[in-house]
This record gives structure tokens, C-alpha cells and sequence, in this order.
């Protein structure tokens, strides 16, 4: 099992659902970003860091590491939170996966929020990020509530998807042909979002998920009272006590490689 984390977060949120999954029986690898949490180096001014390079060397890394280390006859699988459910369908050997479970992930095109949302996050893409990253080298996230700091690349470039239409398809390069991957990813997928999350609107989810057009897409969107939490919202599905029914809905939805609703 591996569990691709989101734009921002170390790899210590996904601890706890790492070993739930873990003492159900699966192997489970977590890992951070380069740039992130425990891949993060002494200074970020001037690393070399990027979305592109997050989903096609990093979580290309993850898939091979763990299909080499698949016993014959077991399943690779996979939980994408956030951007990690994007990145699947930009790794190349993203076929290697027997299921997908995405959490929270949508497109980050603004319009997909409604309202004053949508304008905060143009504000956001369209002059905050540029013009702290181009300030400090790097953007300063931290500082502001946003979780981790990001290496200048990684900001920029989630900048530039987020103020497009087609977010990911618009600014492919030669070895990322935008949704192309998306649309060719055939294992099934599990698609969770919740009702109180600022940060992956139903819209912005449904956009995504359009993109994986040749699998099977299950959507369970949770409201908290469904599942006896007083909230979720991006990031409360991995924090332990807070959705423990959910772990255990996703852990027999993968054991079936997806064959279950």
C-alpha cells in the first residue's frame, strides 16, 4: 500500500492510518515529497523541486520500489490524498496499480469554488503565491497557515495549474501529456470527499475524477455526521479517532481490489 500524501503535508499525518492499515495486513510505505518534511534540505532557496517532478520521479520511484517488493499473486494499491490522487495519473508505471483510493483530490482550477472561495484562491494563485515565492525563493507557507513551505518550483507551477481551465492538461510537458494519463488509468478507484472540506469542493472533485474516464469510479462523498465526527474536513479523515468506520470501509473496499461498494 502506498500512501501518496497531499501539496504541504509531511508524511507524519498519514502515521496512524499507516498502521491501521498496517495491522489489517497490508505493507504500507509513506514517504514525503522532495523538498517536504524529512526530504527537505538545509535551505530551499534554489532546490530544484516541482510538481511534475513530485508525480513523475518521486511517485514513479514509490510504484517501482513497491512492485519490486509485491509477493507474486499480492496487489499493489494505492491512497492519494490531495494532489498524491492527481499525481497518479502523471507516474507512467501508474498501471501497476491494482486500486486506487483518493482522498480529498480534486482540480485546483479556482472556478471550481464557489462565490468569494473561488476569488480568495485566484487571489492567492494569482498574486500571493507569485509574489512571496519571487520574495523569499521559495513560498512561505508556514507564514501563513498553509501547511509545509514550498520549494519555489512546486509553487509556481501549482500556481500556473491552478489558474487554468485544465489545470494538469494545460501545462504538460513532453513526459507528462496532461489528463492522457488519467484517461488511460483502468483500476478501479474509490473517490472520497467530504461535505465540510474547504479545499476540494464537489465541483473541483467531480472535475477530477471525470479525468479517470477508462476506470470503474465509486464516489462516496461524507457528510461528518454520517460517520459520528463533529468535522473533516482536508485533513480529518487521516487523523486518528477521527473517521476509524471510514478506515475500515477503505482497508475492505482495497482487500477487494476494489470489487465492493
Amino acid at each position: 500500500m502506498l500512501v501518496a500524501p497531499a501539496t504541504g503535508v509531511r508524511r507524519r499525518l498519514y502515521r496512524a492510518f499507516a498502521t491501521h492499515l498496517a495491522g489489517a495486513g497490508f505493507d504500507v510505505l509513506t514517504w514525503d515529497w522532495r523538498g517536504t518534511g524529512d526530504s527537505r534540505p538545509a535551505t530551499l532557496r534554489g532546490y530544484d523541486a516541482s510538481l511534475s517532478a513530485w508525480a513523475t520521479r518521486d511517485l514513479v520511484g514509490a510504484i517501482a520500489w513497491g512492485a519490486e517488493r509485491t509477493a507474486p499473486g499480492a496487489r499493489l494499491l494505492a491512497v492519494g490524498h490531495s494532489f498524491g490522487g492527481q499525481a497518479v495519473g502523471l507516474a507512467p508505471n501508474a498501471h501497476r496499480l491494482a486500486a486506487l483510493v483518493t482522498v480529498a483530490a480534486q482540480s485546483g482550477y479556482w472556478r471550481h469554488w464557489p462565490g468569494t472561495s473561488g476569488y480568495r484562491y485566484a487571489a492567492l494563485w494569482y498574486i500571493v503565491m507569485p509574489v512571496l515565492t519571487a520574495a523569499f525563493g521559495y513560498f512561505p507557507s508556514s507564514r501563513l497557515g498553509l501547511g509545509e513551505d514550498l520549494p519555489a518550483g512546486v509553487a509556481r507551477e501549482w500556481a500556473r495549474w491552478c489558474r487554468s481551465p485544465g489545470y494538469l492538461g494545460d501545462f504538460a510537458d513532453a513526459t507528462m501529456t496532461g489528463f492522457a494519463g488519467h484517461r488511460a488509468f483502468r483500476a478501479p478507484v474509490l473517490a472520497v470527499s467530504f461535505s465540510d472540506d474547504p479545499f476540494a469542493s464537489p465541483r473541483a472533485v467531480e472535475a477530477l475524477h471525470r479525468e479517470y474516464a477508462a476506470a470503474a469510479v465509486t464516489r462516496r462523498h461524507v457528510r461528518p455526521a454520517d460517520v459520528g465526527a463533529r468535522e473533516i474536513g482536508h485533513f480529518g479523515f487521516f487523523r486518528e479517532g477521527r473517521t476509524p468506520g471510514l478506515w475500515d470501509e477503505v482497508a475492505a473496499w482495497l482487500r477487494a481490489g476494489g470489487r465492493g461498494a
